[in-house]
């Protein structure tokens, strides 16, 4: 009896290894690895009053205090680092983006440089402030640790935790663009497009989230009249992402037309409009989200549509869409400034901010919470 109790906890800590400790991939490992770097050389760039600023506890209440308008931010924002450690910021975020997804989060800065323009603000404006983007780092990044760190600022909310077997890109993600689409039109509803000096700046012709507008605009347009009657939720748009920037993301019910309600080409178009939002990251970290979304049915995801049925951006008439399924929630609102200013979010319901995966991990392991 003696013998079979040894073994079997034996079998138990071997499986609570396995659990905290999931076997990396190579490709999995070299993400780790090549974001550990960049962390650390980030850190040891700045002052010992920089690094103070930019970093804070693992499980401090900072890393929940998140949200896409300007603000004062935490964290060590670009105005206040040299061109090397802008440089060393910047090459941590290419550890966990894809070339697109790194395109995306530059062309979002860029276009606060836009908007000094268009709401004809001084050029040493701090409120449209492409230099008000804030780098925080929570926890020690280590090997064998779990770390985290993150990117925040008007439009923008990147997260990623690195966990002993691997690097998860956390959520809440957030992707804005204001103006939605920049083109000199004195026809628009958006009259800030009718300033001349648009036709002058070289941000003109940007549509910072193209993808995520027209793939769900192919979607809607094969719908059926059955099939839009389920997914048509409202006439009139929500004049923002529901969820905002909550600490907990949460819906009383799913509404829209189910995965398994549609034909093989409308599956087609909807797994297309959600790879919009997983591309944007390394494959090896797109892929982790999507195996997670295969494991819990992706015939339960349901794609709900409310406001304008016509895709015109800045002409005033709103639109709003989400991707709902029990483990995901995906936003897109626009509706604000005559429908020409684009909010995105991607929310994991089981497990934003890292929480469930860090909880499972301190369980499973000896050493203690931070």
């Amino acid at each position: 009896m003696k013998q079979f109790l040894f073994f079997w906890l034996l079998a138990g800590q071997v499986l609570a290894q396995a659990v905290s400790s999931p076997k990396a991939t190579p490709a999995q490992q070299r993400i780790k690895d090549e974001m550990l770097d960049a962390a650390t050389a980030f850190l040891s760039s700045l002052t010992p009053e920089q690094k103070k600023q930019a970093t804070f506890p693992l499980d401090d209440a900072e890393r929940f205090n998140w949200h896409f308008v300007p603000r004062e931010r935490k964290g060590l924002p670009l105005k206040q680092m040299t061109p090397d450690q802008r440089k060393a910021a910047m090459a941590m975020l290419k550890t966990g983006l894809s070339d697109q997804g790194y395109e995306r989060v530059t062309s979002i800065i860029d276009m606060e440089n836009v908007l000094r323009v268009i709401d004809n603000r001084p050029p040493n404006d701090t409120y449209r402030d492409p230099e008000n983007y804030s780098f925080t780092v929570f926890g020690e990044p280590d090997a064998k640790t779990p770390w985290s760190w993150r990117i925040e600022g008007h439009h923008l909310s990147l997260q990623f935790l690195s966990l002993t077997g691997q690097v998860l890109a956390q959520t809440p993600t957030f992707f804005g663009s204001n103006p939605g689409v920049l083109k000199y039109d004195t026809q628009m509803a958006d009259k800030r497009m009718s300033d001349p000096r648009v036709k002058d700046l070289p941000q003109k012709g940007k549509e910072i989230l193209k993808l995520e507008t027209e793939r769900a605009f192919a979607l809607l347009k094969t719908l059926d009249a059955d099939q839009r009657k389920k997914a048509v939720i409202a006439t009139v748009a929500y004049p923002e992402i529901v969820t905002s920037n909550k600490r907990k993301a949460s819906l009383e019910k799913m509404d829209g037309l189910m995965l398994s309600e549609m034909n093989a080409d409308q599956r087609k178009l909807f797994l297309d409009l959600l790879q919009a939002y997983l591309i944007n990251y390394r494959i090896t970290l797109a892929k982790q989200q999507m195996a997670k979304l295969e494991k819990s049915g992706l015939d339960s995801l349901r794609f709900a549509w409310a406001g304008d049925l016509t895709p015109e951006l800045g002409e005033g008439k709103g639109w709003y869409y989400r991707i709902h399924g029990p483990t995901i929630l995906i936003e897109y609102d626009n509706t604000q400034t005559n429908a020409n200013h684009i909010h995105t979010v991607v929310r994991d319901l089981t497990n934003d901010f890292g929480e469930d995966l860090l909880g499972e991990h301190y369980r499973n392991t000896k050493h203690a919470k931070p």
